[in-house]
């Protein structure tokens, strides 16, 4: 087997490197790519795997040349220079490192307000003019002052953990924030609102999102408390930058500390040059554990994938740890298989994908496991979808996806129904995973089989009559097609009846045209799975 290829194209640190060679990746270091869009358009098609920083731009331009890519890593948090809807159209999955420089960020965020407390840096200034203006950078204390947090996540949390360490008042505004996590980091949770209007300081912990954007725009900063000071380390565009410098002119708000800026690099900002602003170069993540341990968590997490599956952090495909991956591997493959049994055998729009989930299976990763039924359906008309692309292209087409649990219910410890619904008909087949790994169709049209799947397969369906199986041997057989097994089932003598044949070959036209020529078969289908 192939050892599977990346390409850093930004600069990572040589132990990163290290972490894919051993675990067998070929892995190309190459820094000057990132910064040159010509040559990572030439070199990225023969690559499985992309880690990058924040100077490499993926562009759908560059999604259009990665014939060969599967995923993409970033070192950090933001994925600001990755087109994630295009990665998900190409069926790329985009990683990032959520949790590697959280600390760092944080720790700046706190830095960043104890140094606007105290004016630090223009006494710094000061002082090391020869100046000794004591009288004139009068401070305030963090002690017994009410921060406000916006966005309570993961490096909101940590800064919610320090302020209280310094004996802060601490409200909190997130969406997401459940009263349970609010009593745990032992911070009150408000409406927007009731923050602007109470808060000392503000600090803000939230992406950058049509509903964040200008999170704090003129109108909420004129809610603020007068004399507040705000705190920005997460990311440009939170702040109307143009209507906090003017409260901070007009004396409304006593100052504030950026590290981020809607347009960056920042070589010119309306904060720029005002009395207590204290701004930094995108600095959040700039300490040598920080920069060392994105690197090395995206090292291990696109590795992890290329070479068991697991996905971690990704921003648009579900999580599967690498213990999952190894369970939940037989019941993937049979999730696809009953996907791409429906997707074969539908010529009409499909209106819905209704997946049911027994026994054992509904325990497992419901997410994973539907993205590769939703898969299988789509391959059918899409051979380049995949579990990434799949929800997206399902989501284009208006198909409305459920998805429904039960306890055991039968015979088998777990299995999968998939019900596909077009605007006639609804076709269902459902399918489990035997002990020796195995998947199998359990049942075609609520007709019960015990079928394992096989690369090439003619599915016919018929009135249960005598005749029907020496009519498929000795038609397929005068036309050349070998018949390595089958499968039958029927409802009832006399009734509804249906045939599944392992082929050593896919059938030819002609054969398929003499076995509908018989008018003994409502439908003659050829099927074909990728197995492995």
């Amino acid at each position: 087997m192939t050892a599977p290829k990346v390409l850093i194209s930004d600069k990572l640190s040589d132990a990163a490197v290290q972490i894919f060679r051993d675990r067998g990746i070929d892995v190309t270091f190459d820094p000057s790519i990132g910064k040159d869009k010509d040559k990572l358009l030439a070199a990225i098609g023969q690559y499985d795997g992309l880690a990058i920083r924040s100077a490499t731009k993926v562009t759908e331009k560059v999604l259009a040349e990665a014939t060969n890519l599967k995923v993409i890593g970033r070192a950090g948090i933001g994925v600001d220079n990755v087109d994630i809807p295009a990665a998900s159209k190409k069926g790329v999955i985009v990683m990032n490192t959520p949790f590697g420089n959280s600390v760092t960020t944080a720790e700046h965020a706190i830095s960043l307000m104890m140094a606007v407390a105290r004016q630090i840096p223009e006494a710094n200034e000061s002082t090391h003019a020869g100046k000794w203006e004591k009288s004139r950078f009068m401070g305030v204390e963090l002690f017994n002052k009410t921060l406000g947090v916006i966005g309570a996540g993961n490096i909101g949390g940590i800064v919610c953990d320090r302020a209280r360490g310094l004996r802060m008042k601490v409200v909190a505004f997130d969406p997401f924030l459940s009263e349970e996590r609010a009593a745990k980091l032992g911070v009150t949770k408000v409406e927007l609102d009731e923050l602007l209007a109470r808060a000392d300081f503000i600090t803000l912990h939230v992406p950058l999102t049509d509903k964040t954007r200008n999170i704090l725009s003129a109108e909420n900063i004129a809610k603020t408390k007068k004399g507040v000071r705000i705190i920005n380390c997460a990311r440009g565009g939170l702040v109307d930058e143009a209507a906090l410098a003017e409260a901070i002119k007009s004396g409304h708000v006593a100052g504030a500390g950026f590290d981020v800026f809607e347009v960056e690099p920042a070589t010119e900002s309306p904060l720029f040059g005002l009395p207590g602003v204290v701004v930094t170069p995108h600095l959040g993540a700039s300490t040598a554990e920080a920069q060392e341990n994105v690197a090395l968590q995206v090292a291990e997490q696109m590795s992890d994938y290329l070479l068991t599956g697991a996905v971690q952090n990704a921003l648009n495909m579900p999580s599967v740890t690498a213990e999952e991956a190894r369970v939940m591997g037989p019941w993937v493959k049979l999730a696809g298989h009953l996907g791409a049994f429906a997707g074969q055998l539908t010529d009409e729009p499909i209106k819905a994908i209704n997946i049911l989930y027994d026994g054992v299976v509904a325990e497992m990763n419901l997410e994973a496991l539907s993205c590769a039924a939703i898969a299988g359906v789509m391959k059918a008309t899409n051979p380049d979808v995949n579990m990434v692309s799949a929800p997206v292209l399902a989501k284009e087409r208006g198909v409305q996806i459920s998805t429904t649990t039960q306890d055991k219910s039968g015979a088998f410890d777990g299995y999968i129904k998939l019900t596909v619904v077009t605007e006639t008909r609804e076709r269902s087949i459902g399918g489990t995973v035997f002990s020796d790994g195995k998947p199998r169709f359990i049942q075609i049209k609520g007709i019960n089989i015990d079928a394992e799947v096989g690369e090439h397969m003619l599915y016919t369906t018929n009135k249960d009559v005598p005749g029907i199986i020496g009519t498929l041997g000795g038609t397929l057989g005068a036309h050349g097609v070998n018949i390595a097994n089958f499968t039958l089932g029927r409802q009832a003598a006399g009734g509804d009846a249906i045939a599944l044949l392992y082929l050593d070959g896919a059938p030819t036209e002609d054969a398929l045209t003499a076995l509908r020529g018989t008018n003994l078969f409502q439908q003659v289908r050829p099927l074909e799975f990728v197995l492995g």
